[in-house]
């Protein structure tokens, strides 16, 4: 069964995200994107301080099986981005959520969050894959 944290929202590329107490969102992949990637080999993130747009490449996952771009469930401005996932790709594979990829101030919070689904949404998805 789905262990997907409730409180955060999820894209149907297995993307998750997480809203701060700030306004701004982290995002990440979830367990199931890891699983099914396999052993994470490499990661190349978008620097800080450039902008996106929802469902825009932020960077690349790579894993011993395929690769995969990250697709960020949010538009806004980067303004972090995990560099100690960059140096170890493995912690993905410790824990997806804990792993977080990069951070983003939002444009338009409200309009991208009607996109993306609820926890209970998600598991339902992740299992019809």
């Amino acid at each position: 069964m789905p262990n997907n944290p409730k409180e955060y929202k999820y894209s149907k590329d297995h993307e998750w995200l997480r809203i701060e107490d700030d306004g701004t969102t982290t995002v990440g992949i979830t367990t199931y994107a890891v699983e099914h990637l396999g052993d994470m080999v490499f990661v190349d993130l978008n620097e800080a301080g450039g902008t996106i747009k929802q469902n825009d490449s932020a960077g690349t996952l790579e894993s011993v099986k395929a690769a995969a771009d990250l697709f960020t469930p949010i538009g806004g401005e980067i303004i972090a981005r995990n560099d100690a996932v960059i140096d170890d790709p493995a912690a993905l594979n410790q824990d997806a959520f804990a792993a977080w990829l990069i951070k983003v101030r939002p444009d338009n919070l409200e309009a991208d969050l009607a996109s993306l689904m609820s926890s209970d949404e998600y598991d339902d998805y992740e299992a019809s894959q």
